[in-house]
């Protein structure tokens, strides 16, 4: 038997490659809760857990994850059969409220140290891959049309996007729609072009939205109003003439069974971290496939591990129309793990090797540890 002997956190805090503009908040950094399980026999679990802007986008901050996991869950866990995840899952579920970041951030460990000692990937725990790539969205949340357009030509031109999600809501509805446009007739018919509202319409500001961005073609509408009615949300999918894609909506498998049970939406925006852990995500995805409903892998803005162990995961679902969004490594402006994920012909590809596939550069790691001074040696 390989038992928890320990389980760490680190906070790191990386800088993204620009203003990352959301309707509550704009990111200029990621803080990332790196978590390292280690068992007895030797071997290590690596998982991760993000929020989006601190606290603006939900009620879990990089420290409050760092908090649940350290006061919480590893005395919980020490001690236990490292082997026996889905005990681990029903014990912290039974005594953590709440908390599905870093409820998962841990769970993705357990896997990944599982996955190693049985020297399979986490993907064969979970049935095994049935893709080695996926095709991945790129966020055009500049805030500027020129500057949007510019970025999706060159992602268009190396390959590396197709697929363009824009981040509206924080200006008038008309001027969201004329950025939207802009963009749009720039790049013509060479992508597919989706928006994220992050609930910022109102129920009026949501109809005159969806019948404009019909208009123009976007493709979907992701969470265009606040969550807490799903009788409003069913109204606006039953109406819409393009997709209707449930996100903040969606905090595990009992949010999923309400949404699909309503048919207040037309996709699945799936994130492990919002569900609670690569296995409620798996319940959640098997949910909306029983229910017809259209999936799309979602993000966190995570950086490589879990954005690793969420490929691992999408990897193993039968139908994912919509793609995924797994871009989080290409926001920040480096990388800590040792082999970055592969993005090419305009796909996230899944890495190989046992566990989630990924190995941590300890430099960087180093470098971006909340506290330390910034020693590292040619940083590019």
């Amino acid at each position: 038997m390989s038992k928890i002997e320990r389980i760490e956190t680190t906070i790191l805090d990386i800088p993204t490659i620009r203003g990352h503009v959301l309707s509550m908040t704009t990111m200029m950094a990621q803080s990332i809760v790196l978590v390292r399980v280690r068992f007895s026999d030797g071997s290590v679990g690596l998982g991760e857990g993000t929020s989006i802007g601190g606290m603006s986008y939900g009620p879990e901050s990089p420290e409050s994850i760092q908090t649940a996991i350290e006061s919480y869950i590893t005395p919980l866990l020490e001690g236990r059969d490292g082997n026996d995840v889905n005990g681990a899952i029903q014990l912290v579920e039974k005594a953590v409220r709440g908390n599905p970041i870093a409820r998962c951030a841990v769970e993705i460990a357990l896997w990944d140290g599982l996955g190693r000692r049985l020297g399979v990937p986490v993907a064969q725990l979970f049935g095994g891959s049935v893709r080695r790539a996926m095709p991945v969205a790129w966020t055009l949340a500049s805030g500027r049309s020129e500057t949007d357009i510019a970025e999706a030509e060159e992602m268009i031109a190396t390959r590396r996007h197709d697929i363009f999600k824009l981040k509206i809501g924080k200006r008038s509805v008309r001027d969201d729609l004329a950025h939207v446009e802009a963009i749009a007739r720039a790049l013509g018919g060479r992508a597919s072009i989706r928006v994220d509202v992050n609930q910022a319409w109102s129920q009026t500001e949501a109809r005159q939205g969806l019948a404009g961005l019909a208009a123009i073609g976007v493709a979907l509408a992701e969470q265009p109003i606040r969550i807490g009615s799903l009788a409003a949300l069913r109204a606006l999918t039953e109406r819409s003439d393009i997709a209707i894609m449930a996100d903040e909506q969606l905090n595990g498998p009992a949010d999923a069974l309400a949404v699909a049970a309503e048919r207040a939406a037309d996709v699945f925006a799936v994130k492990i971290g919002q569900s609670g852990g690569l296995k409620r995500a798996s319940e959640v995805t098997a949910i909306g496939e029983a229910a017809g409903i259209g999936l799309y892998g979602g993000t966190m803005l995570e950086a490589g591990v879990s954005t690793a162990a969420a490929l691992q995961l999408f990897s193993t679902v039968a139908r994912l129309d919509w793609g995924t969004e797994l871009f989080g490594p290409l926001l920040l402006k480096d990388e800590i793990l040792a082999e970055p994920i592969r993005y090419h012909d305009f796909s996230a590809h899944l890495p190989e090797g046992p566990g989630i596939g990924v190995t941590l550069d300890a430099e960087k790691v180093d470098y971006y540890r909340r506290g330390r001074a910034r020693t590292l040696h040619a940083v590019s």
